[in-house]
């Protein structure tokens, strides 16, 4: 326990986050200790320590110097590496456990077809079935994340990777099994064996049969030499995209739902004004933060906030921290669909800027746009619960009523 009596938890445990994100134990961290030392305990992966960085500014100096704070090995320091607390094989091969020149190699390739004329191309299709699964919910009270938040990221991400429609339930059931299944990971390993497995039948049925599709277009793309991505590198794109699409939108979603619920002013003030909606975009996406930490290793000895750190540390930082502190944000508690600056780190910063950011802000605004036009009143129908996962943060199930407006006032 902390001089203040705010206790000591363990953020390398799953269950710490049960009940959602510690935001007591971060703030004292930001006002006293904001480059902290976190020591191993029973369930911290590899048996070692980690850096804990808490405050904006310095977890912004850590995204500016992608070389002194590595996304790989940390030049090699390490025989694993990675941005999850637990040392991962794929680093050096998943695109953002990487460092240039392989990040930017990488990248360039993936972007050929990750553009976002192509993900604008997504817009009319993922209308039509948000405003359909809007209409089958009806009047009564239901689990907003299990008729909702689930399915449209879900089907977004598999529209953009060329997953059959009658493959993707197993691969939701596959995610939603291993998020919960192992802590100090993003997935357990058995979720992704299933994943990569599936992807590698997916990779050699594009390769065989090219289609207009963003993943066959990745899966062709060649850059100035003719040099395209191996299987392995796609396979990793696969199985960081898949997860990180379906499951962080869900969160985002499903926060922001509950956001209006807890704050009905918001949702009124934004069916008054709808020039707020892409301002409200962004503060959803500063206010659920779905992922919720990174990881870097130190490729040399370095000072951070005047703290030394050795070459070979793991350095986490965490972004729901970061989106939350005192000294960037005014009155960062507050959900306010107006705000205005809003230079939140919800989809990092630099380098690895998000990839997948037009497609989870294309989903957002699709999403809020129906429930302005469809819907007069948001509320709570019961309690809702959080998935124990101490990466990807978010609500497991959220009962709500949504009181539907006139027909006479929703568009088609």
């Amino acid at each position: 326990m902390s001089g203040s009596g705010v206790v000591a938890v363990d953020l390398s445990d799953d269950e710490t986050f049960r009940h959602g994100f510690p935001h007591d134990r971060f703030r004292w961290l930001r006002d006293h200790d904001p480059v902290s030392w976190h020591e191993p305990t029973a369930r911290t992966p590899d048996g070692e320590g980690f850096w804990v960085v808490s405050r904006y500014a310095d977890i912004a100096a850590i995204l500016r110097d992608p070389q002194t704070f590595s996304s790989d090995r940390g030049g090699g320091l390490r025989v694993r590496g990675g941005t999850a607390i637990k040392d991962e094989r794929t680093a050096g091969t998943m695109l953002n456990q990487t460092d240039d020149p392989q990040h930017q190699r990488l990248r360039s390739l993936v972007n050929r077809g990750f553009t976002p004329r192509a993900i604008a191309t997504l817009t009319g299709e993922l209308r039509r079935r948000g405003a359909a699964l809007l209409d089958a919910v009806g009047d009564e009270p239901f689990d907003f994340v299990r008729a909702f938040a689930r399915e449209l990221p879900s089907q977004a991400i598999c529209l953009v990777l060329g997953v059959p429609a009658d493959d993707q339930p197993q691969l939701l059931d596959w995610l939603d099994a291993g998020i919960e299944d192992e802590s100090t990971s993003i997935l357990s390993a058995d979720t992704m064996r299933r994943i990569r497995h599936y992807a590698t039948d997916l990779i050699a049925h594009k390769r065989a049969y090219p289609d207009p599709g963003i993943m066959s277009t990745i899966v062709h793309a060649r850059d100035d030499t003719g040099s395209g991505l191996s299987d392995e590198e796609l396979i990793a794109f696969f199985a960081l995209l898949f997860p990180a699409g379906a499951e962080t939108t869900r969160s985002a979603l499903a926060g922001a739902v509950h956001a209006f619920a807890a704050n009905p002013e918001q949702f009124d003030r934004l069916r008054g004004d709808p020039s707020l909606l892409a301002t409200a975009v962004e503060e959803i996406i500063r206010w659920t933060t779905p992922s919720i930490y990174k990881r870097r290793t130190a490729s040399a000895d370095v000072q951070l906030a005047g703290v030394p750190i050795a070459a070979g540390d793991k350095v986490t930082f965490w972004e729901m921290s970061a989106n939350r502190d005192e000294r960037t944000f005014v009155d960062p508690f507050r959900f306010d669909v107006g705000r205005t600056p809003n230079a939140h780190l919800g989809f990092g910063w630099g380098m690895h800027f998000c990839l997948g950011a037009s497609l989870a802000r294309l989903e957002i605004t699709t999403t809020l746009e129906l429930l302005v036009e469809r819907v007069a009143r948001v509320e709570a129908a019961g309690t809702p619960s959080w998935t124990p996962n101490n990466r990807l943060l978010g609500l497991k199930t959220l009962p709500v009523r949504l009181t539907r407006r006139a027909p006479s006032a929703v568009r088609g």
